[in-house]
């Protein structure tokens, strides 16, 4: 990364943890999922995107991580995970700043926010699958 010195903004910037143990930074435009998914951002196999985002609402659609895990930590509000695994789906309340959930490689998951929610992503991000909810 040529500029460490300079500070970004987690909410229109993704961090890639490189699988070298270095950082870039990933400006989040109106093409950035489908540049992600087309790998037009290069291959991220053992890598890493961390970003913020903020909801008002539930998901629009489940999504699937097939390369990692994902680790979902709330940071201020309230919001329930849905996790649809073998045996059914399970839901995580995350209720405090600080609780996360792990959502395991190759679970389908949605969120259900009955309030605004801002939540950080540490996410595998290679291969991300998508679908109506």
């Amino acid at each position: 990364m040529s500029n460490n010195h300079t500070s970004s903004n987690v909410l229109n910037t993704f961090v890639r943890l490189r699988s070298d143990a270095t950082v870039e930074r990933l400006p989040v435009g109106e093409r950035f999922w489908q540049q992600l998914s087309n790998g037009e951002l290069g291959t991220f196999h053992n890598e890493f995107l961390v970003t913020s985002h903020h909801f008002d609402s539930d998901w629009g659609s489940w999504e699937m991580h097939p390369k990692g895990d994902e680790v979902v930590c709330v940071l201020a509000g309230r919001v329930t995970f849905v996790l649809e695994e073998d045996d059914g789906e399970h839901r995580v309340e995350l209720c405090e700043p600080g609780d996360f959930v792990v959502v395991p490689q190759g679970v389908w998951h949605t969120a259900e926010a009955s309030e605004p929610v801002w939540m950080l992503f540490l996410t595998a991000g290679e291969g991300t699958e998508h679908r109506a909810r």
